[in-house]
């Protein structure tokens, strides 16, 4: 097993940014249970209210208010860390037709991500007690596509969606990959030049329960078939074209993953998080037996069967972590859950 790191004091006390958010909400949730103390971060201490009520009151929990455009702004927050969870991250997916929508891209979304990021990061580097970073990634950062346009029986880790082909596609979701792709490259380089340890979460579909007030993104997105979400559904086909096959994981197998990796010595790189990946048709399958509605019916009958690719998390294995929810858990939680919040009617309604 290896060793905790910890404080002079014997604390292991990390900083979570963006903790409103579904990953960091559940992350900040998961390091208060594992008796860490926690610096979270938010940009506006008024959205975090119903969660400090779901968190509890801990003496070892503690808000900072934190805004990503503004360098040094997280230099309070890290301060005393031994390690920063950076999570927090734009959601958005696209824009709308604009003349010049290059341009604007890179400048109203692009430009202020990485900035967010490398102003963590300057913060971080700052600090004399910060000795890791661990940065969330997404799956929107690979491709299951050899150059040639073939499919690949297995995608690791290596499997980057080359920069360029995301601005020429613009395929559903295309904002956020890029997003996604250009701050992970940014915030690598950055502890390149700076010294210190980077390790990246590429989380697939996060999917289960939520502490948010509003249904997170990638819920909605793997929920689409049910709901025929017209922002959504086209977002999930876009991820099956990429990748031959929906790859999912469950929110606590998410955060149980990047407390691992920020605990593990030996962690270095770039991880896909990755329970299960299944065929598009298998998951219309799967979602029908928990919760049967016309919209997957329907689905269901077409063949949208692609060839399937294995989303692997054998990096990850390799290195001790084990999963604790299978793929038919995470989905029946994820129903159950958008249920019991209004999202999806009760079942036979």
């Amino acid at each position: 097993m290896e060793e905790k790191g910890v404080t002079e004091e014997g604390e292991r006390r990390y900083c979570v940014t963006g903790s409103t958010g579904y990953i960091a909400s559940w992350l900040v949730n998961s390091l208060l249970h594992n008796n860490c103390y926690v610096h979270a971060t938010v940009r506006d201490p008024a959205k975090a209210l119903h969660l400090l009520r779901l968190w509890g009151v801990h003496d070892r929990l503690r808000i900072f208010e934190a805004d990503l455009l503004e360098e040094g702004s997280f230099d309070e927050a890290v301060k005393g860390c031994i390690g920063v969870f950076h999570v927090a991250a734009s959601m958005q997916f696209s824009v709308l037709e604009k003349a010049n929508i290059d341009s604007y891209v890179q400048s109203k979304v692009i430009d202020p991500a990485i900035k967010g990021t490398l102003n963590v990061l300057k913060s971080c580097s700052k600090s004399k007690s910060v000795k890791k970073v661990v940065f969330t990634s997404s799956i929107s950062t690979l491709t299951a596509k050899d150059t040639d346009g073939n499919w690949k029986e297995v995608v690791d880790e290596s499997c980057q969606t080359p920069i360029d082909h995301v601005w020429n596609t613009k395929a559903s979701g295309w904002v956020y990959a890029l997003s996604k792709l250009l701050t992970e490259n940014a915030a690598f380089q950055c502890a390149h030049d700076k010294d210190f340890d980077l390790v990246s979460v590429i989380t697939t579909t996060v999917a289960g329960p939520f502490l948010t007030s509003t249904i997170p993104s990638s819920i909605q997105v793997l929920l689409s078939p049910l709901t025929s979400d017209p922002e959504f559904f086209p977002i999930l086909s876009a991820v099956n074209s990429r990748m031959g096959s929906i790859a999912v994981v469950h929110i606590e197998d998410v955060c149980n993953a990047h407390i691992f990796l920020m605990e593990h010595s030996k962690a270095q790189g770039r991880y896909i998080c990755c329970t299960q990946s299944c065929e598009l048709s298998d998951l219309f399958h799967r979602l029908a037996k928990v919760y049967p509605c016309p919209n997957v019916q329907r689905l269901m009958a077409k063949d949208l069967r692609p060839a399937p690719s294995k989303i692997s998390s054998k990096k990850m294995k390799d290195l001790g972590f084990s999963y604790k929810f299978d793929l038919q858990d995470t989905i029946h939680q994820t129903v159950t859950h958008c249920v019991d919040h209004g999202f999806l009617q009760p079942f036979g309604k």
